[in-house]
């Protein structure tokens, strides 16, 4: 199915994005957990900050999976800052924030919400409520994601029974400038507390990248594994877009692109068929 079929009207289901919509659009969090007795809540250890549509849900289900990881007890995108666009983040909020994050002594938790690393409110207000976390992040081909990110849009919105927004090519276009979201994170965040994993190698050697990611969060890296295999929102079909207009997205993403690899040379850009073409230019 093109592209162009699907935002007009497709045919497939998908998981919800996120908390109902509960505030004139924007998503709110659930209420906060009980802590069991013995726990005590505070700033989370780690927080997934991006991005839609690069297997984040499979990643923070193998992360709570490790025995030093205390198993979630909200869910995995809390949203808790979206509805701060415009201001109004105070000592209370930052409390609350708090509370969604119990464990036992020893142990870890965090939170994935991919738009945390899109939204430029929200860095400077995660910074103030969790300045000692280390922040994940899932990056997959620009154009690739865009995709994959407008067919959720548009399956979302059928469920919900109604249409696409004449926004959501935009905004799934602005999601993929992963420089300049990276770089608003990093005037708030040393890059040391930053691991930027690249989807498409989650994807061929699951297992060694898994390793990496414990390494980073402090917990120990020899346990076993299990689940590797699972993609809980995998999407089968996937649309297709025109040859000129891959075309018109590569050339828009390209120097974005080119000033990723320069400041993160540890990403390839060979897993990344759209932009390979650029990999000698990104060592310059």
């Amino acid at each position: 199915m093109r592209l162009a079929e699907l935002l007009r009207g497709g045919d497939g289901t998908a998981p919800s994005a996120g908390p109902v919509d509960t505030n004139g659009g924007v998503d709110m969090p659930p209420p906060p957990p009980q802590a069991p007795p013995g726990w005590s809540s505070g700033p989370p250890d780690f927080v997934g900050v991006g991005f839609q549509r690069c297997g984040t849900t499979r990643w923070y289900n193998l992360i709570a999976a490790h025995p030093e990881i205390a198993r979630p007890v909200a869910m995995k995108e809390l949203h808790f800052f979206d509805r701060f666009h415009s201001g109004g983040f105070g000592e209370d909020d930052l409390a609350a924030y708090h509370e969604y994050f119990p464990r036992p002594q020893g142990q870890k938790v965090g939170e994935w919400t991919p738009l945390y690393a899109s939204a430029p409110w929200i860095p400077p207000l995660l910074a103030r409520a969790a300045p000692e976390a280390r922040l994940l992040m899932i990056l997959r081909d620009p154009v690739e994601r865009l995709v994959s990110g407008l067919a959720l849009d548009a399956a979302v919105a059928e469920r919900r029974g109604a249409v696409l927004s004449r926004h959501a090519p935009l905004e799934a276009f602005v999601r993929g400038t992963y420089h300049a979201e990276l770089s608003v994170l990093g005037r708030h965040f040393e890059r040391s507390r930053l691991l930027v994993l690249q989807y498409e190698r989650c994807a061929a050697e699951p297992e060694a990248e898994l390793r990496r990611t414990f390494a980073f969060l402090g917990v120990r890296e020899d346990v076993p594994v299990s689940g590797l295999e699972a993609h809980p929102r995998r999407r089968d079909e996937k649309p297709r877009l025109d040859p000129a207009t891959r075309a018109a997205y590569v050339d828009a993403y390209s120097e974005d692109v080119l000033r990723l690899v320069r400041d993160f040379p540890e990403l390839d850009l060979s897993l990344w068929p759209n932009f390979a073409h650029l990999a000698g230019e990104g060592q310059l």
